[in-house]
């Protein structure tokens, strides 16, 4: 009996039993980082092979886990999803270049740092609208602060100073009223559902640079019968269908493998009363929570949900932080060249053209992060300290952050200055003057790196 074809919404894919994927524990040990240089000469990217099951797969879903490792599937025949999403590092890249090599000779490289895909099983589709107070505790609106930046004289000098203030806040206040955008995959958020975001890579001209003939060949070489006994004959003649197919087997094996979603880190241990935090852990949560220090919680949202879902560590809204620009990105090289997150490059609707959202990406997951080697949509930063440093030190010691030119220091030089009032430059730990004092001293960083690890899928009580 065959499966009636069909693209399901990621809504209703999310129908899995939410309290299996919660109680699963997948322990992936991590594989060393690699650097993979620019150029002619490229090594060929080796797909990591799958980590053990533990909890079988529907049919689709295993043609899923096994797609997620052909390599053929790309032009090239070199590059797989797992060469870019490590299953053995919490599906997140190796090694610390910002960007990785694709297209059809591996001769070509992306232009944002791979995010993970872990934990995107529950990302809410692209919307834009009101805010919900519910996750607003701590910080401004982004699209009123950008509302007062464009009503900001485009000749005052770029400097912190003349940076537009955020309507202030009173302690449990929010800024309500604008309309936020939220939800969706990528760093843009340009995809609405797991399978759009799978599709995605197969055609870009930097990823996999396939064409779409030639991926259905490929899949109905490799696949054919499988997805055939399940989708009906009919598929093998669709091409759109197929390729379609294809997509919905990939996000299906998100979704079963409760390695995409452990929930098995020390704080998930922690939250059900099976482990205790050690001082510096303790310590780097208050911190984590507290709107006048760390306030990472306004944003990266560390309750568990009404519905019992653990937290995700993320409120999926978008937010544009003024993080340097990066040199190591080839397309940088051009100093005319911005990536402007919701309004593009990879975007071409509407929303892209809305002024008030140029330099905004969307709030990643800080699951299994002290697990990374690259940092924030541009790949600017390789460690943790790094990161903690830049909010630390962004508003009172801009020129420890940004590079100096002629006396100047060149803030927020990876957003044309038109958009600089999009920047948050209110929200703790944010808003400081020049010259004061950081806004963490590296006591209270270090014990805020301390709790994000243990953020880390595969605790284990005797072992970690």
């Amino acid at each position: 009996m065959s499966i009636t074809p069909r693209i399901f919404p990621q809504r209703r894919i999310l129908t899995v039993a939410l309290a299996g994927l919660v109680l699963a524990s997948v322990f992936l040990p991590l594989s060393g980082g690699r650097n993979l240089a620019y150029g002619a000469n490229l090594p060929t990217i080796a797909a990591p092979k799958p980590a053990p099951l533990t909890h079988p797969l529907s049919a689709v879903a295993m043609i899923g886990r096994d797609m997620f490792s052909d390599t053929a599937l790309s032009a090239s025949g070199r590059l797989s999803c797992a060469s870019c999403h490590n299953p053995r590092n919490h599906y997140g890249p190796d090694g610390t270049a910002p960007v990785v090599p694709g297209g059809a000779h591996l001769d070509r490289v992306g232009r944002r740092a791979v995010p993970t895909l872990s934990y995107k099983f529950l990302t809410p589709a692209f919307t834009i609208g009101p805010q919900d107070p519910s996750l607003e505790q701590n910080e401004a609106s982004p699209q009123l602060v950008a509302a007062q930046g464009q009503n900001a004289d485009a000749s005052a000098p770029a400097s912190l100073g003349h940076l537009p203030s955020a309507p202030k806040k009173l302690a449990g206040q929010t800024t309500l009223g604008a309309p936020v955008p939220r939800g969706g995959l990528f760093w843009d958020g340009r995809a609405d559902t797991l399978e759009d975001q799978a599709e995605g890579p197969f055609f870009t001209s930097f990823e996999m640079a396939n064409t779409r003939p030639a991926l259905a060949q490929v899949l109905r070489t490799r696949y054919g019968a499988r997805l055939a006994a399940l989708f009906g004959a009919n598929v093998l003649s669709d091409e759109p269908m197929l390729i379609s197919e294809a997509a919905f087997a990939l996000a299906r094996y998100q979704i079963e493998d409760p390695s995409f979603h452990a929930f098995s880190s020390k704080f998930d241990a922690y939250l059900s009363g099976h482990a205790r935090l050690s001082p510096a852990e303790a310590r780097g949560l208050a911190l984590f929570n507290d709107p006048t220090k760390g306030n990472c919680a306004a944003c990266h949202l560390d309750t568990t949900a009404k519905d019992g879902t653990p937290p995700l560590f993320t409120d999926f809204e978008y937010e544009a932080l003024g993080v340097p620009r990066n040199s190591k990105i080839p397309a940088n090289a051009d100093p005319n060249w911005h990536d402007l997150g919701l309004c593009g490059p990879m975007r071409h609707d509407a929303t892209s053209r809305q002024t008030s959202y140029c330099g905004l990406f969307k709030t990643p997951t800080l699951r299994n992060v002290a697990t990374r080697h690259v940092f924030f949509h541009n790949g600017v930063y390789t460690s943790l300290q790094d990161v903690l440093d830049f909010y630390a030190r962004r508003d009172s010691d801009p020129q420890a952050i940004y590079p100096v030119k002629s006396g100047k220091v060149q803030i927020f030089n990876d957003l044309p200055r038109r958009y600089h009032g999009n920047i948050d430059v209110t929200d703790a730990p944010f808003g400081r003057k020049r010259g004061d004092a950081p806004a963490l001293s590296k006591t209270e960083q270090a014990d805020i790196i301390a709790f994000l690890n243990t953020l880390t899928d595969g605790y284990h009580p005797h072992k970690n």
